[in-house]
C-alpha cells in the first residue's frame, strides 16, 4: 500500500521542543487579510520542490489552479481525500492537511491555519503536522497569533514573523436584515437558519448566494462565483467562510453568536468571531462587521479584541498519537489513546475513524478476519473512509464493515457489481435541496473510495463515474439553491443598474412590461404597476430600471395623450380622470368650486416637463367637460352683467346653481327691471325661498355638481346624490351637499329646488283666499308620505288647525311667524332704497 493513500503515516512522536533537522522553520502569524497565503505560495515557488496543506479541499483546488497557471499542469499535483491529480514527476504538491503525502521529500513545506491545532475535531491532525511535517530547506506554518506561545514551546528554534492586517476592520453595530448594505455576508450556524435567512434576503434584496460546509466543493464554488460575479450582492453562510475562502466581502453580519460544537451549543469566542469577521475587506479595502436579525449587539470587550486583533493565547493543542501499534486490535486501540508527551497537549476526543474502529472491532466476523498486521492496517485504512454526512451513523459503520469484508475476500477487491449498486442509486437529480445534499455526501464517500487504487479493479473508471455523478448532483443543487434563493429578475436588473448601461425595455400588447427580458410589471395608460411579488426593498431599484428602460415608451404615450380627442377621456365618481380607460389624474381643490386643479397620477416615470404636459391636457379636457355639462353655470362667469346682477350671478355660480334667497335680498331689491330680465335670460330664477338655475336639475348635472362640491370641501368620494328622477329624498347626508346640488332640506325631506319653488307657489296661490282646506294632493307632487308633507309644511310656515266638529282634518293656515315674515318682506319691497347702501352705490356706478 502506498503511503500516499494513508491519512495517518506512522512515525515516532517527538517530545516537546522538537527541532527541525531539515532546515529553517518559520511561523507566519497574524489576523486575516495579511497576505500570509500569498507569501507562502511565493516562497514555495521560489524552491525547486514544495508542498502546502490547506484546511479545505476548496482552498486546495483554488491554489492548485493558480500554481498550474504559473508552472504548468505537469509540475503540480493535487491531493485531497476525494481527488488526486498526480502527474509523472510533480514538483509541487497542493493538498488538504489530512492528505499531505509526508513521505515525499520536498524543499519547502507549509501548513495553513495552524491554529486549528486547538480544534476539537481536527486539531490532532494539525498538531501532528506541526510536530512532524518538515521541508528539507524551509518549513512554514501560517495561522493566528494566538498559537504563538504553544508553537514556540513545541517547535524548537522556530522563527515567528508577525503580519499586520492590510486593512482596517471596524464594528458597525446592529442593523436590520432588510437594511444591510451590498457585498455583505450573513453568518448563521445551522442549515435551517441559513435557509431561513436566505429566503428573507431573497424577498428583501432579490437574491443571495449560499455557502455551507454541507455543500459539495463544486456547489460552493458555483455559489461563490455567482456572488463574485455580482449576480447577487449578498451571501448567507455558515462559519465555513471563515477558513480562507477568498471573496470580495465588504461587510460580515452575525445572525447568531452561538454554535453547536459537536457536543453542545456554546457562544463563539472572540478569536472565532475575528476569524469570520476578518473575511470583510480585501487587501487594502477596509471592512466592517456587526450583528443582524435577532442577534444582540456584540459586547464592548469582544469588539475591542476583534478590532485590535488582540486575543488570549491558546493554552492547549489537541493530540493523538500517530506512532500506532498494529500488532493487535487491542494494541491499536490502546496506542490511539496514548497520553500526550507534553502538558500543553491534550488527548483528542475519539474521531470518526477511531469510533468506527471501535465499533467494527466488536463485530465477531470482522475480528476473525484480522490475523496479521497488514489485515489490521487495512482495517484502520477502511475506518478512515469519511462519512461526509457528518453523522457517523450505524449505516456508515455497516458500509465500512462490508468494504472490509470484500477487501479481505480471496479477490482482494471491491466487486464491481456491488460498487455499481451502491453508486447507481445515487445517480438521481430529482428531489429537494436536502435530498441532493444527502446524495452528494454519499457519493463523495465513494469518490474517496475510488481513489484507493488497490481496492478496485478499475479505479480510474470509478473515479470518473463518481466524479461525474457528484458534478451532476452539485450542478443541480446549485440550480435548486439559485431557484429558491435568487430572484433573477431583481438581481439581474440591480446588477445592470450598477453597471450603468442602457436597459432594453418593451411593452407587450397586453400591457406587460419587460426590462432586459424580465417581466417587471405592466403599463395601463401612463400607469406603471410593479409585479405584486416584488419585495418592498426592491421596488426602488426596479422603478429605476423601468424608468430608464421605458423612457422612449413613456414619451410616446405622453404625446398620444396630448393629441387624443376628448372622447378618450372620462371623469369617474371618485374624481379620477382616465385616459383610454386608465387612471391619469385626479381632481384636487382649486380657488373656485368650478375650477378644481388636476394632479397627474402615477407619474413616477414622467419628468417634470412631461408631467406638466399631461396636467395641461387633462385640465383642458376637464374645463370642456364642465362647460358641456354645467353650461348655465359657466355662462354666469362671462355674462355681461352690471351692478347687483353680477353679484347675484357670482354667488349663484359659487353655490353651484342654488342659494337661499334671504341673504341675496339686499341685492335683489336693488335690481332694475332690465337687470332682472338679464338674469332671467341666463336662466336664473328668483324663487320664493331660493335663487336657482332650474336647468341644472338633470341627473348628469346633479352628479357633477356633487363631485365638484366634494372635491372643493374635501369630502369622501363618491358623493351621495339623489337617484335620477326623484324630486325629493329623505333629508340625510353631509351638510351642504344636498343644498349644493339643488335639493334644499325642508324638514324631513330634501326637495329639488324647482319643485320646492312650485310647492311654495301652489301654497301661496291656494292660501291667498284664506286657510287651505286640503293638501293631500301635494304628497304626489313631492313623492312623500302625508306625515312627511306635514313636516315640510310646518317648516315652510304653515300650521294645521284642529279638526272640524264633524271630525274632518283641520285646514292649513299661515302661522303667525310666517305672516310677520311676509309682512316684513312686503315692507322691504315697498321701502325706498337707502342711497348709502353699498348695492345702491354699485348700481349707480354700473349705470
Amino acid at each position: 500500500m502506498s503511503k500516499l493513500d494513508s491519512a495517518q503515516t506512522p512515525r515516532p512522536a517527538p517530545g516537546p521542543g522538537a527541532g527541525s533537522p531539515g532546515g529553517r522553520v518559520i511561523a507566519v502569524l497574524g489576523p486575516t487579510n495579511t497576505g500570509k497565503t500569498y507569501l507562502a505560495m511565493e516562497r514555495m515557488l521560489a524552491h525547486r520542490t514544495g508542498m502546502v496543506g490547506f484546511p479545505l479541499r476548496l482552498l486546495a483546488r483554488e491554489n492548485y489552479d493558480k500554481v498550474v497557471k504559473a508552472k504548468g499542469a505537469a509540475a503540480v499535483a493535487l491531493v485531497t481525500g476525494e481527488e488526486k491529480i498526480i502527474p509523472a514527476t510533480p514538483r509541487y504538491w497542493i493538498c488538504t492537511v489530512e492528505s499531505m503525502p509526508l513521505d515525499r521529500p520536498v524543499e519547502f513545506l507549509c501548513v495553513d491555519e495552524i491554529q486549528l491545532c486547538a480544534d476539537p475535531e481536527r486539531g490532532h491532525i494539525f498538531t501532528d503536522r506541526l510536530l512532524h511535517a518538515r521541508g528539507g530547506a524551509e518549513t512554514m506554518f501560517l495561522g493566528s497569533d494566538t498559537a504563538r506561545p504553544l508553537i514556540q514551546k513545541l517547535v524548537r528554534g522556530v522563527e515567528v514573523i508577525s503580519r499586520p492586517r492590510f486593512s482596517n476592520l471596524s464594528y458597525a453595530g446592529h442593523k436590520k436584515l432588510t437594511r444591510l448594505p451590498p457585498r455583505s455576508a450573513i453568518v448563521a450556524f445551522s442549515v435551517t437558519e441559513v435557509y431561513q435567512l436566505a429566503e428573507m434576503v431573497r424577498r428583501s434584496r432579490g437574491g443571495t448566494a449560499v455557502v455551507m460546509g454541507a455543500l459539495s466543493p463544486r456547489t460552493r464554488n458555483a455559489q461563490v462565483a455567482m456572488y463574485q460575479a455580482g449576480d447577487v450582492d449578498y451571501l448567507v453562510a455558515t462559519d465555513a467562510i471563515g477558513m480562507g475562502l477568498n471573496m470580495d466581502v465588504d461587510h460580515v453580519w452575525f445572525a447568531r453568536l452561538n454554535k453547536f460544537d459537536g457536543h453542545s451549543p456554546r457562544r463563539l469566542r472572540a478569536p472565532e468571531v475575528a476569524q469570520i469577521a476578518g473575511r470583510a475587506g480585501r487587501h487594502l479595502s477596509d471592512g466592517t462587521f456587526g450583528t443582524t436579525w435577532d442577534c444582540a449587539p456584540l459586547d464592548e470587550e469582544t469588539v475591542e479584541a476583534v478590532e485590535s486583533h488582540t486575543f488570549p493565547p491558546q493554552t492547549a493543542f489537541f493530540y493523538r498519537n500517530s506512532d500506532l501499534d498494529f500488532r493487535s486490535l487491542p494494541n491499536l486501540l490502546r496506542s490511539l489513546d496514548e497520553r500526550p508527551p507534553s502538558p500543553v497537549l491534550i488527548r483528542a476526543r475519539e474521531a470518526d475513524d477511531q469510533q468506527a474502529l471501535l465499533a467494527l472491532s466488536k463485530e465477531e466476523e470482522v475480528a476473525k478476519l484480522v490475523r496479521r498486521q497488514s489485515d489490521l492496517r487495512l482495517l484502520w485504512e477502511v475506518c478512515q473512509v469519511p462519512d461526509f454526512r457528518k453523522v457517523m451513523s450505524d449505516q456508515h459503520t455497516r458500509l465500512l464493515g462490508q468494504i472490509y469484508r470484500h477487501l479481505m475476500s480471496p479477490a482482494g477487491r471491491l466487486p464491481d457489481d456491488w460498487v455499481a449498486g451502491q453508486v447507481d442509486r445515487l445517480d438521481r437529480t430529482e428531489g429537494d435541496i436536502d435530498a441532493l445534499v444527502a446524495r452528494i455526501a454519499h457519493v463523495r464517500t465513494w469518490t474517496y473510495v475510488s481513489h484507493r487504487a488497490d481496492w478496485l479493479a478499475k479505479p480510474r473508471e470509478w473515479q470518473e463515474k463518481t466524479r461525474a455523478i457528484e458534478d451532476r448532483l452539485s450542478d443541480m443543487l446549485h440550480e435548486r439553491l439559485t431557484q429558491r434563493f435568487v430572484d433573477k429578475r431583481s438581481a439581474g436588473l440591480v446588477k445592470s443598474l450598477r453597471d450603468g448601461r442602457d436597459l432594453l425595455g418593451a411593452v407587450a400588447g397586453d400591457g406587460a412590461v419587460l426590462v432586459e427580458g424580465h417581466a417587471v410589471g405592466r403599463m395601463d395608460g401612463l400607469r406603471f404597476t410593479l409585479d405584486a411579488e416584488v419585495a418592498p426593498d426592491d421596488q426602488r431599484a426596479l422603478m429605476t430600471a423601468a424608468r430608464r428602460a421605458l423612457k422612449d415608451e413613456v414619451g410616446n404615450r405622453v404625446t398620444r395623450l396630448e393629441q387624443a380627442g376628448d372622447e378618450a377621456f372620462a371623469l369617474d365618481d371618485h374624481a379620477i380622470l382616465t385616459w383610454e380607460g386608465a387612471p391619469a389624474g385626479r381632481l384636487v381643490p382649486g380657488a373656485l368650486v368650478l375650477e378644481p386643479q388636476v394632479k397627474p397620477l402615477h407619474d413616477e416615470l414622467l419628468d417634470s416637463s412631461q408631467r406638466e404636459r399631461v396636467r395641461a391636457r387633462l385640465t383642458a379636457w376637464l374645463r370642456a367637460h364642465i362647460t358641456r355639462n354645467l353650461a348655465p353655470l359657466v355662462r354666469l362667469e362671462t355674462a355681461d352683467l352690471t351692478g347687483p346682477g353680477r353679484g347675484i350671478a357670482f354667488q349663484v355660480a359659487e353655490g353651484l346653481g342654488a342659494l337661499p334667497r334671504p341673504p341675496l335680498d339686499p341685492l335683489i331689491r336693488t335690481l332694475t327691471r332690465e337687470q332682472r330680465r338679464d338674469l332671467a335670460k341666463l336662466g336664473i330664477r328668483l324663487g320664493f325661498s331660493h335663487v336657482f338655475l332650474p336647468q341644472l336639475s338633470k341627473p348628469k348635472a346633479v352628479s357633477l355638481r356633487a363631485l365638484l362640491w366634494a372635491v372643493k370641501h374635501g369630502h369622501a368620494l363618491p358623493a351621495p346624490v339623489p337617484p335620477p328622477g326623484r324630486v325629493s329624498i329623505p333629508a340625510a347626508g353631509p351638510n351642504g351637499l344636498l343644498e349644493a346640488v339643488g335639493y334644499p332640506r325642508v324638514g324631513p325631506r330634501a326637495i329639488r329646488v324647482d319643485m320646492l319653488d312650485r310647492l311654495e307657489k301652489e301654497l301661496a296661490t291656494r292660501g291667498a283666499a284664506g286657510p287651505i282646506a286640503s293638501v293631500a294632493d301635494l304628497t304626489s307632487l313631492l313623492g312623500c308620505s302625508t306625515e312627511e308633507l306635514a313636516g315640510v309644511l310646518e317648516v315652510l310656515g304653515w300650521k294645521q288647525r284642529p279638526p272640524t266638529e264633524d271630525g274632518q282634518p283641520g285646514p292649513w293656515a299661515r302661522s303667525g311667524r310666517a305672516k310677520r315674515q311676509q309682512r316684513r318682506q312686503e315692507e322691504r319691497k315697498a321701502a325706498p332704497v337707502d342711497p348709502d347702501n353699498p348695492f345702491a352705490v354699485l348700481q349707480r356706478l354700473a349705470g
